[in-house]
């Protein structure tokens, strides 16, 4: 149920936080109060479109919270509008407005003032019916079917019968493959490449330097000879000079060994002009890969592994291309059974409200209403193979008719209530009515606040009201009081309800008289409340 609502800023309302009831919950006030900015509140929680025409003059944004208790659970949301836009919170969270429209899908159900109109429209007409189909498998299994055949009429968009096209991006994505395929890089192979391909290009200078430095290291040698004769009789003449003559020595010797080294690396390094064309053409071709694939061996394979997964696909689009005419057909006449089973349910459904919803219109002052809702065949489309149009006379002598055409704004007023207490509301644990009860009056406003209040005794019923007889009717009583630009919401006690019951009487709140007549319609309403009979 909706436990809080707090409000501010929104149109006139400058501040308000009213706790509600489980029950009946009406809301009054004064024309233009704004007391169905009340459910204007609610709407926005349900992630409803946000206009910045909301903000009222009392600050620069507006703001709405809820608390609700779903199923054991504290929930809170929030919702605020400024000029560029607004913003959704849940749980404190900032969330995309849809997160609240997804958390009370199903819990919060809005009849608006506008809905009397809906039943001139075979799609809102058609939701009700559904709510009351005894097989609920057989609208998903439409709609699956639906589905299905999309699916398979998509497909067959996307291929468009140019199987050529196809065949073409095959033949491109296996040349592609394997051309990758064929020259075969293993990952570091370009590092290793380049280094083969830079020492190959300088072997004749390498060459070259090593030669030359072949011939200063024989110089070298030849010329340290005499320093080591001397070192070595210096050695004689003076025995603690014998490092010396060790260094000399070793310095002699470290020559010789680099000689030889020196001249074996000579030696051995000779131009390859095969193996640097080698080396270079596979250069070449990696530098051709990477123009088309990739600017690394990594981006190359990776693109070889899309190649493969789209080739793959194209291949399953083309096999099963060859049996998409019978898929097609199979297809259709799933969805044309399919569309059968559902007009059946559905024609039985509206069987089912049509004579459940004039038990109802009988009570809301009708004395033999004709109520039929026709289903008839229909090319399937996403809400099924059937037209659907609600037929209405207000006496049974009446040549039925649309009931857009034949009835009046009150009419069509009591139409909602009772197609909607004959239909159920789904699993909605909130219903909220702004003023659906406009153009009704007297004996049927009584049966209207008498219906309402047995369909509160299953749930949590929320109404904006300007009738007393609705009113009356009430678990609690919400009151919007407007002085000047700004508005106030209060929840009243029982003296202060048939004050306000005698002002929507008469227009007087502390009339004696007025009183009078507000605490006996009180007295009637509560000895009018039982248990809503089943539909």
């Amino acid at each position: 149920m909706l436990d809080e609502l707090s409000v501010a800023n929104l149109g006139i309302i400058d501040q308000a936080r009213v706790a509600f009831t489980p029950g009946m919950v009406v809301v009054s006030g004064e024309t233009g109060a704004g007391k169905t900015l009340m459910l204007g509140a609610l709407r926005m929680l349900t992630g409803a479109p946000a206009r910045s025409g909301l903000i009222g003059p009392h600050g620069k944004e507006a703001r709405v919270e809820g608390r609700f208790f779903l199923e054991g659970e504290e929930v809170v949301l929030a919702r605020s509008i400024h000029p560029g836009g607004s913003r959704a919170y849940l749980d404190g969270r900032m969330v995309p407005a849809r997160a609240l429209a997804e958390r009370l899908d199903g819990v919060v159900e809005i009849v608006g003032q506008h809905d009397p109109i809906s039943l001139t429209r075979p799609r809102a007409v058609r939701a009700l019916i559904d709510l009351r189909l005894v097989s609920g498998p057989v609208l998903a299994g439409y709609r699956a079917a639906w589905q299905a055949l999309r699916e398979v009429e998509a497909l067959r968009t996307e291929l468009g019968g140019d199987m050529r096209a196809l065949a073409r991006e095959m033949d491109l994505l296996a040349y592609q493959i394997g051309e990758i395929d064929r020259a075969d890089f293993r990952r570091g192979e370009d590092e290793e490449l380049e280094m083969e391909s830079k020492r190959l290009g300088s072997a004749e200078e390498v060459a070259d330097l090593l030669a030359e430095a072949h011939r200063d290291l024989s110089v070298a040698r030849d010329r340290v000879g005499p320093v080591v004769d001397a070192a070595r009789r210096v050695r004689d003449l003076d025995p603690a000079r014998g490092a010396l003559t060790e260094l000399v020595e070793s310095l002699e010797a470290t020559l010789t060994d680099t000689l030889g080294v020196t001249r074996e690396a000579w030696e051995r390094t000779e131009p390859d002009p095969e193996a640097l064309a080698r080396v270079n053409r596979r250069l070449n071709l990696l530098g051709d890969l990477r123009r088309k694939y990739g600017s690394s061996i990594e981006e190359i394979h990776s693109f070889r592994r899309r190649a493969r997964t789209r080739l793959a696909e194209i291949e399953g689009l083309v096999e099963r291309a060859a049996h998409l005419d019978t898929e097609h057909a199979t297809s259709t006449s799933r969805l044309l059974e399919a569309g059968r089973e559902l007009r059946k349910a559905r024609q039985d459904s509206s069987a089912r409200i049509a004579e459940s919803a004039c038990g109802h219109l009988r009570e809301l002052g009708f004395s033999d209403p004709l109520l039929r809702i026709e289903i008839g065949e229909a090319e399937p489309g996403a809400f099924g193979a059937d037209t659907v149009e609600l037929l209405f006379a207000s006496d049974s002598r009446l040549v039925p008719g649309p009931v857009g055409r034949v009835a009046s704004g009150g009419e069509l007023s009591r139409l909602v209530l009772a197609l909607r207490l004959a239909s159920g509301t789904g699993a909605a644990r909130i219903v909220a009515f702004d003023e659906i009860d406009s153009g009704v009056g007297g004996t049927t406003a009584l049966a209207m606040g008498s219906k309402l209040a047995r369909l509160s005794e299953k749930r949590q019923t929320l109404c904006v009201s300007h009738l007393p007889q609705v009113a009356a009717f009430a678990d609690s009583h919400i009151v919007v009081e407007r002085e000047g630009a700004r508005a106030g919401v209060r929840i009243v006690d029982e003296e202060a309800r048939l004050r306000e019951l005698s002002r929507m009487l008469s227009g007087l709140a502390d009339s004696e008289r007025g009183h009078h007549h507000a605490r006996e319609l009180r007295s009637l309403a509560m000895a009018r409340r039982a248990p809503l009979p089943t539909a």
